[in-house]
């Protein structure tokens, strides 16, 4: 994994540099692959904390293994049915919160 070992003060313009300006093909690519891996990265935190394996996990959402290790990494984005009912098979609940920042 590389780091920037904190050299980078605004990440704004580092990702601007690197991927474009917000708005262009590049940058929205590079922002749902990120999306992606996030979402995965959640779910696969969630399960773990369920203590419940990939395939159980399958099991209880009537899928496979290999479908749950994907998302895991951030390789298929499931669509929100399939979010909800994994969220729901570890015991977890989405609450949608109004953000008037």
């Amino acid at each position: 994994m590389q780091t920037n070992n904190h050299q980078i003060k605004d990440y704004s313009a580092a990702l601007e540099k690197k991927y474009g300006a917000v708005g262009t093909k590049t940058r929205e690519q590079f922002d749902e692959e990120a999306w992606d891996f996030y979402t995965g990265q959640v779910l696969l935190d969630a399960r773990k904390r369920s203590k419940i394996t990939q395939e159980e996990l399958a099991r209880r959402i009537n899928s496979n293994k290999s479908y749950i290790s994907r998302i895991e990494r951030g390789l298929v984005t499931p669509s929100v049915g399939v979010f909800y009912r994994i969220v729901n098979a570890l015991g977890f609940r989405v609450d949608l919160v109004y953000n008037n920042a």
